[in-house]
Order: structure tokens, then sequence, then C-alpha cells
């Protein structure tokens, strides 16, 4: 009697769609790997079906064998970024060294790639978890001048509202300028974007402070605020921005400008910043379907203008290599809280105001209007209380003197036409 070998348990049909989408293989991928069909494949993901069998030990191996490069990969994210020295490219321009092929599992999800080239992924929880120390306010040592913003404090130091924001600020902020200028191709919009989005987390500091993810929080306000279609109507954002000096960034831009705005953003989620897809579409609130579905047709029309940068690794280097080109800086994070308080005093004395002005309207309107009710009166009927219509009277002396003189005085005129009789 032969005895059965135990088959591995089966994580959950949302763990199993997790796990592929993180090693980018499609349903049709995982089906032809374990043997069926890709309707049944998408049964096991939605949780209808259950494997069994053969098939239930193939798929048992092929997802433990994905969470193994999960893992792996994961590792490598949290592991120190290396150090890339910088080169000269093919056309002699001043750039980065690219890595050599083979060193990561995931090339678009570089994220040590995304750090030396001025596009920094979200901060991993880890190296922001001092942000979530508000309770204690023990002081701690400012910031170094020109201190690097891959060395946040240590995990389990306590830090005052405003050194954790200005913890996050170094972090996020001088990739986040390059960023939005991709998104806007303004200069000046992506430093007003990043500074609206600080100074409006400032405002909701407790709030964002707990988040799971600040640096994506900051993110997408800065995403929204340079995307929005109500610049176009201000005077200082109606005429273009002078274009980059070099003609391939001049003509990668010109391409990346004319996407609509949900593919540019997800393109530069993805390819530029390195999220994976399920992260992409939260981010943009879509659904995982929608988001990829932006990206391949993002994909195709920069192919269509541009086929060297049909590769998405390419891509990405090219977006991180324009967005550095531009002498974008951010201004210091003292300013902008300074700046949060000064808008957030602004606003609530305009609160104050415009009540103040309601509650002296309604006043003035219940001082001065009717207290009791006054009927219509019906037609036909005397209206009473109005005075009688005055008669002509008796002349004064006066005006029997000025009568008797008009007709006294004859005044002088044409003479009467008198007809002739024939």
């Amino acid at each position: 009697m032969t005895q059965q070998r135990p088959v591995p348990p089966l994580p959950s049909p949302k763990e199993r769609r997790r796990l592929r989408e993180a090693a980018s293989l499609t349903q049709a991928q995982v089906a032809e790997q374990v043997g069926v069909a890709r309707e049944t494949v998408r049964a096991w993901e939605s949780g209808r079906t259950t494997p069994r069998g053969p098939k239930q030990e193939a798929y048992a191996k092929l997802l433990a064998s994905l969470n193994k490069a999960d893992m792996v990969t994961n590792t490598q994210e949290t592991a120190p970024r290396p150090q890339v020295t910088a080169g000269l490219d093919a056309k002699g321009r001043k750039g980065r060294r690219p890595r050599p092929p083979g060193t990561a599992s995931a090339p678009l999800l570089d994220q040590a790639l995304a750090s030396t080239l001025e596009l920094q992924p979200v901060a991993p929880l880890a190296a922001l978890e001092p942000l979530a120390a508000l309770t204690s306010l023990a002081p701690l040592a400012p910031l170094a001048p020109g201190a690097g913003a891959a060395a946040p404090p240590p995990p389990g130091t306590s830090l005052t509202p405003a050194q954790a924001f200005d913890a996050l600020y170094a972090f996020c902020a001088p990739a986040l300028v390059r960023q939005t200028y991709l998104l806007s191709g303004r200069r000046e919009l992506a430093r007003e974007s990043v500074e609206w989005a600080f100074q409006l987390a400032w405002q909701r500091w407790p709030e964002v402070a707990v988040d799971r993810d600040p640096a994506g929080w900051v993110r997408a306000a800065a995403y929204e605020f340079a995307l929005s279609p109500w610049h176009r109507f201000r005077p200082r954002y109606r005429h273009p921005e002078p274009p980059p000096a070099d003609a391939s960034d001049r003509a990668l831009l010109d391409v990346f400008l004319t996407l609509p705005a949900p593919q540019r953003r997800t393109l530069l989620l993805y390819d530029g910043v390195g999220l994976d897809l399920p992260e992409t579409a939260a981010e943009t609130e879509a659904s995982t379907p929608a988001a990829a579905n932006r990206l391949l047709h993002a994909r195709e029309v920069i192919a269509a203008r541009l086929p060297d940068l049909a590769d998405p690794v390419e891509l990405h280097r090219r977006l991180a290599e324009v967005a550095s080109a531009e002498r974008l800086r951010a201004a210091k994070s003292p300013t902008v809280r300074l700046g949060s308080e000064r808008r957030a005093r602004f606003w609530t004395r305009a609160a104050i105001a415009f009540t103040i002005a309601i509650i002296g309207a309604t006043a003035l309107t219940a001082r001065t209007a009717p207290t009791r009710y006054e009927p219509p009166v019906p037609p036909g009927e005397t209206v009473q209380g109005v005075p009688p219509r005055t008669a002509p009277g008796a002349l004064s002396d006066a005006e029997l003197n000025l009568r008797a003189k008009l007709r006294a005085e004859a005044q002088p005129g044409p003479e009467r036409l008198l007809p002739e009789g024939r």
C-alpha cells in the first residue's frame, strides 16, 4: 500500500492573484505552466473553485516558488542601495551608467536604479517608522546640513511633529519635484504642486503621520494638483515654458505630454517610480485591468513615436534623464511649514469674517422685517386711511390779478387768414 505525499496548502484566492501579479505573469501563462485552461485559473483566483489532485499539487508548487521569489525581491528592496557612478552615454551626454544585466529579478521594479536616477519610489515603511512616534515630544538633534535623505533617524527615536515632517520632506521633495515636472511640463508648477501638497500634509499631519504610506499620500496630492485642469485659466500658466535644451529630451517630453492625464500618471508611477501594478491602480483610483490597459496604450503611443523607447527599461532610464536634466529646487521645509500655517490662519479668519457677516445680515433682517401679518386688500373693497382726492378751489387774489392782466394785454400774433370768395 503506497502512502500519498502531503499536498502543500494553498494560499487564499486574493493572495494567489497577488503573487501572480507580483511576478508579472498573466493568467494564460500560469495556466500553461499548470496545464489547465485560462478560465480555470481565473476561477481559482476568484475563489469559485479549488484545484484538486495533481493540478492542486502543481499549482501549489508554482505559488510556493512565486512566494519565494517575492520574498527575495522584498529583501533586495530593503537592502542598502548601491552607488552608481556617473558616466557618459553613447551620445556624449552626462548620465548614469547602466546596471549590469541580471543583477535584479524584476527590471521594471528596479528601485535602486530609480533612487540613483532621482526618481525615488515609495519610502519603505520601516524607514518612516519614526513619523508615527508623535506622542513623545522628546527633542531630537536637527538634521545636519546637506545630510542625505536616504539615512532617516533610527527606528524607535522620538520625533516632534516638525522634525518628523522635515524628515519626510527631505526624503520625498527632491524627487517629487522632478516627477511633477514630467507630469505637467512646467517647472514653476512642479515646485508649486510639491509645496502645496506638503502644506496640506502639514495641516493634516495627525492623519498623515499615522498613514501606512505618508510618501504616497503626499505624492498623490502633488499629482492631483499638478494635473488640475484649472491651471490653464491662470495668467501665469497660459503661455508654454521653454522646452528642454536637448533635442531627444524635448522629443520625449512632447510625446509624454500628449498622453491623457490618467495614462501619463500610470506610466510615470509604473515605469518611472517603480510601483507594481496593484499599487499603481490603487493610487490612480482605478482597477488593476484598467491600469494595465492605460499602461499598454501609453507604451504603444511612445513606441510608435519613439521606437528606441519600446523597451520599458530604456523608457525608465530616459524618463529619469529628462527629469534630472532640469535644475529644480524645492523650498526649505521650514518655509513650507510657515506657509501652511499662514494659509490656515488666513482661511480661518476668512471663515470667521464670513460667519460674522452672515450673522449681521440675519440680525438686520430680523430687526427690519415686519412683526405682524398684513393681509392684502381684496379687489372691490374701499381702501381705508387714504385721503380723498383734492378738487380745484377758489382762486387767490394774486391768481385773479394775473388772470386779469393776461386778458387785458393783447398778445401780438399772426394775422388770421380768411378764405377769399369767388
